[in-house]
C-alpha cells in the first residue's frame, strides 16, 4: 500500500500525525486541501490522509463557533467541508461509518442555508451528493428524514435548492412509494406543485433537467396520494409543460425524458389527463400515441435484443403509453373521425410490426434471454398482448408464427409467479424478482380469447397443450378468489368466536378482484375451445377434469355481487362441457346435483317483474343490471345450452321441475303485459320449456296448473302451446 502513496502525501501524513495541538493541525490542513485536489492523490492516499486527520477533529471543526479574533465566523467549517467534499467522492470514504454518522449535521447546514455562508452550503451539497451516490448513504439520508427535509428546502426555494431536488430524486428512486407518508399527502403535493410550476414556466435547459426529477417523483407516488391530486395544480402544470416540449421541434435528448415523464403521468393519473385541453381534448393524446409508436419503430427496427435493451427505459415508457391508449380507445369513449382512425392505425401497425419482428428474432435465438433482457422481453409481450386483445386482423401470419414462443414465455412466467405465491402462502422465503412479480399469461388471456376463434391459432394453442395450463390457471386464481382464513388453533377458538370478524385488507380485496377477472377471461378462452373443438374436448382428460372442477367448486362460490359475473361464466362453461361430455355423466354423482342447482339459480334470477315501478313489466333484476353488458350474452347462451343438456341428459329436467323454476317462468310471464315481452327473451324461455316437455312429460301438468294456456295465448308461444295442448 505504501508504494501507492507519493512522497508529498507521506510527508503530509507525518506532519498530521505529529501535531501536538488543534491549532497546529489546523495549519497543516491548508496543505491537505491543496494536496487532495492534486493529481498525486489517489483513493489509497485519500484514505490514509482521512485517517491521519481523524474524524473527531473534523467534526469539532464543523460544529465549533469559537474562532480566533479577526477570522470569518465560518472559517473552521469552510475548511472542514472543502476537505470532506473531496473525500466524499471516494466510495470507501463516502460510506465510512463516521462519514455517514454526520449526515444529520450536513442536512442541518443546508436547511439553514440562508444563515450560512454560500460557499459552505455549496460544499455541503457536494458532500451530500457524494454520500447519496451509494446505498449506505442513501439509507442514512432516509433515516435522518432526508425526504421531508429536502422537500421543504426546495419548496422554500433557498440557495442551491436544485441540488436538494437532485438528491431527493435519488432517495425517492431508492425508496419507491414508501418515500411519502400516505396519511399526509400535502408534503408531496406542495413539493410537486412548486416543481411543476417551474417546469411549466422555465423555457431553458432546466425544463428538460426537471423532467427526470419529476419522473422519479410521479413514478413513485403512492396510489392513495394520487387520489387527492385533482384539487392540486401540478397535473395541469405538467400537462402544459409537456405539451410545450412535445409539440416543439426538438432533438432526442430533449424528447426522450419528456416521453418517459408523460408515460409515468399517464400511468399515475389515467388517460383522461392527456385530454386536459377543453378546446382540443384529442390533440395531445393522439400526438402522444404517434410519438410513442414512431419511437418504438425507430428503436426496434432491425435491432438486436441487446441493442434494444440498452434503450429499455425509453422503449418501456413508450410501451406504457401504447398499452394504456389502446385499452382506452377500445372502450369507445373517444370519438375519432376517419382520418384520425387511419393515422392511428398506421402508426400502431408500424410499431407492432417492429415489436413482432424483434420477438421473432428472440424466438429464433438458441440462447434464451436472461436478466434485464428477459424482463424487457416480458414488457414487449405485454404491450403486444394489449394489441392482440383488440379484434384486429393485421399481421396474422407473423402472429401465428410467433404464438408458440409467446405461449412458452407466458407459461414460464405464470409458473414462476405461481410458485412464488404458493411459497409466500406457506410462509417460505422465496426470491422475489421482476420476473416472478408479473404473470404474462394473465395479461395475454383477452388476446387468447380472440385467437381461439381463429383456426390456425387454435391449432397452435392445442398443440402447445395450453388448455392444460389454462385449467391450472383457473385452479390457481380460484385459490385467491375463494379466500379462506387460516385455520385457528384449538386453544384460540373460543377467543376468536367472541371477536368480530376481521375485515379483509384493501390489498387482498383488490387481488381477489383481479383473480376474478383472470378466471372470467380464462373461461372465455375455454368456452371458445369447447364450442369449436368438439372432438378434442370429448377425448380430452383436461376438459373432463375441468368439468369436475366446476361441479365441485361452483356451489362453493360465495353468493355476493362481486362474484356474479364469475358465477355466470363458470355455470355456462359447465353447461357447454356437460353437453359435450354427456356420455361420461353419472346420475348418482352428488356434485352434479349441486352444480345444476347453482346454475339454475344464475339463470332464474336474471329477469323479474318490476314490482316497484310497473308490476306488468319484465325487467333485468337489480343485482344483474350493473353487470348486464357482461352477462347478457352469457344468459342467452346458458338458456340455449341448458335446453341442449336436457335433451341429452333427460333426468336433469327433474331439477328444473322440483326447484319450482319451470312453474316460476310461467307465473312470471303471466304478469307481463301483452305485447311487451322482448322477442329474444320470449324465444329463450319458450325453447327451454319445449325441451323440458320433450324430456319429461310430468312437467305438462305443472305448467297447465300454473295457467300456461293463458301465457301461451297472451305471448303467442305457438310451439309450447302445440306441445301442451295439441293443435
Amino acid at each position: 500500500m505504501a508504494g501507492q502513496i507519493s512522497d508529498a502525501v507521506k510527508k503530509c501524513i507525518n506532519i498530521l500525525k505529529n501535531t501536538t495541538s488543534d491549532t497546529e493541525k489546523f495549519a497543516a490542513l491548508f496543505m491537505v486541501t491543496k494536496l487532495v485536489k492534486g493529481k498525486d492523490c489517489n483513493p489509497v492516499a485519500k484514505k490514509a490522509i482521512f485517517e491521519a486527520i481523524g474524524f473527531d477533529y473534523i467534526k469539532r471543526l464543523l460544529l465549533t463557533d469559537d474562532v480566533p479574533v479577526d477570522c470569518p465566523p465560518s472559517i473552521y467549517k469552510s475548511v472542514a467541508l472543502s476537505i470532506l467534499t473531496v473525500f466524499c467522492n471516494e466510495e470507501e470514504l463516502a460510506t465510512h461509518p463516521e462519514m455517514i454518522a454526520n449526515v444529520p449535521v450536513f442536512l442541518d447546514i443546508v436547511q439553514k442555508a440562508d444563515d450560512e455562508d454560500l460557499m459552505s452550503v455549496g460544499e455541503t451539497y457536494n458532500c451530500l451528493k457524494g454520500i447519496a451516490s451509494f446505498a449506505p448513504g442513501q439509507q442514512a439520508l432516509i433515516d435522518a428524514g432526508g425526504v421531508a427535509k429536502l422537500s421543504e428546502i426546495y419548496s422554500q426555494g433557498s440557495f442551491q435548492s436544485d441540488e436538494a431536488l437532485n438528491i431527493l430524486a435519488v432517495l425517492v428512486n431508492r425508496l419507491g412509494s414508501n418515500s411519502w407518508d400516505e396519511n399526509n399527502p400535502q408534503t408531496f403535493h406542495t413539493l410537486l406543485n412548486k416543481i411543476a410550476v417551474d417546469f411549466e414556466t422555465d423555457h431553458d435547459k432546466r425544463k428538460f433537467e426537471l423532467c427526470q426529477v419529476l419522473n422519479a417523483l410521479v413514478f413513485n407516488c403512492p396510489k392513495k396520494i394520487v387520489a387527492s391530486a385533482d384539487k392540486e395544480t401540478w397535473p395541469m402544470s405538467l400537462y402544459k409543460g409537456l405539451t410545450d416540449i412535445l409539440q416543439s421541434k426538438i432533438g432526442a435528448q430533449q424528447r426522450n425524458p419528456a416521453l418517459i415523464l408523460a408515460s409515468s403521468v399517464l400511468e399515475t393519473l389515467g388517460v383522461e389527463w392527456a385530454m386536459s385541453d377543453e378546446e382540443k381534448p384529442k390533440q395531445f393524446f393522439l400526438l402522444l400515441i404517434q410519438l410513442a409508436a414512431i419511437e418504438v419503430r425507430m428503436q426496434l427496427d432491425g435491432k438486436s435484443l441487446k441493442a434494444a435493451n440498452a434503450q429499455r427505459n425509453l422503449i418501456t415508457a413508450c410501451y406504457i403509453i401504447l398499452e394504456l391508449s389502446i385499452n382506452y380507445i377500445s372502450t369507445d369513449q373517444l370519438d375519432l373521425d376517419q382520418k384520425e382512425k387511419q393515422t392511428l392505425y398506421t402508426g400502431l401497425k408500424g410499431a407492432f410490426t417492429a415489436i413482432i419482428n424483434l420477438l421473432l428474432k428472440v424466438a429464433a435465438d438458441k440462447n434464451k434471454p436472461a436478466g434485464e433482457e428477459k424482463w424487457f422481453v416480458y414488457g414487449t409481450i405485454r404491450v403486444l398482448a394489449a394489441w392482440l386483445a383488440q379484434e384486429t386482423s393485421a399481421l396474422r401470419t407473423q402472429v401465428y408464427q410467433l404464438l408458440p414462443f409467446i405461449l412458452q414465455v407466458a407459461n414460464e412466467s405464470f409458473n414462476s409467479h405461481k410458485a412464488r405465491r404458493v411459497a409466500e402462502k406457506a410462509g417460505i422465503e422465496s426470491e422475489s424478482n421482476a420476473a416472478n412479480s408479473v404473470d404474462i399469461l394473465r395479461i395475454l388471456l383477452p388476446g387468447l380469447c380472440h385467437l381461439a376463434v381463429e383456426d390456425p391459432a387454435r391449432a397452435i394453442i392445442l398443440k402447445n397443450q395450453e388448455d392444460r395450463v389454462l385449467y391450472e390457471l383457473l385452479q390457481f386464481h380460484w385459490s385467491i378468489v375463494h379466500h379462506k382464513r387460516p385455520p385457528v388453533p384449538r386453544s384460540e377458538r373460543l377467543k376468536v368466536l367472541n371477536q368480530p370478524k376481521q375485515e379483509l385488507s384493501p390489498e387482498v380485496l383488490a387481488e381477489m378482484q383481479d383473480s376474478r377477472t383472470a378466471m372470467i377471461s380464462a373461461c372465455n378462452v375455454l368456452m371458445n375451445l369447447t364450442v369449436l373443438e368438439t372432438k378434442h374436448v370429448e377425448e380430452s382428460d383436461v376438459f373432463n377434469e375441468l368439468l369436475k372442477f366446476i361441479f365441485e367448486n361452483l356451489p362453493e362460490l360465495k353468493d355476493i355481487p362481486e362474484n356474479l359475473v364469475l358465477h355466470g361464466n363458470l355455470a355456462v362453461l359447465g353447461l357447454l362441457l356437460l353437453k359435450q361430455l354427456s356420455k361420461k355423466v353419472k346420475k348418482n354423482d352428488f356434485s352434479i346435483c349441486r352444480y345444476i342447482q347453482a346454475t339454475i339459480r344464475f339463470l332464474w334470477d336474471a329477469y323479474i317483474i318490476d314490482e316497484s315501478n310497473d308490476p306488468t313489466a319484465l325487467v333485468v333484476s337489480m343485482a344483474y343490471k350493473e353487470h348486464w353488458m357482461e352477462i347478457m350474452e352469457l344468459w342467452f347462451l346458458g338458456m340455449q345450452t341448458m335446453s341442449g343438456v336436457i335433451a341429452q341428459i333427460p333426468w336433469i329436467s327433474e331439477f328444473a321441475i322440483e326447484s319450482g323454476w319451470a312453474e316460476g317462468i310461467i307465473q312470471t310471464l303471466k304478469k307481463v303485459k301483452i305485447g311487451t315481452l322482448p322477442p329474444n327473451v320470449k324465444s329463450a324461455y319458450e325453447d327451454f320449456l319445449c325441451h323440458l316437455v320433450d324430456a319429461n312429460e310430468s312437467v305438462i301438468d305443472v305448467l297447465k296448473k300454473a295457467e300456461a294456456l293463458r301465457v301461451c295465448r297472451n305471448h303467442r308461444l305457438m310451439e309450447l302451446g302445440k306441445k301442451l295442448f295439441g293443435d
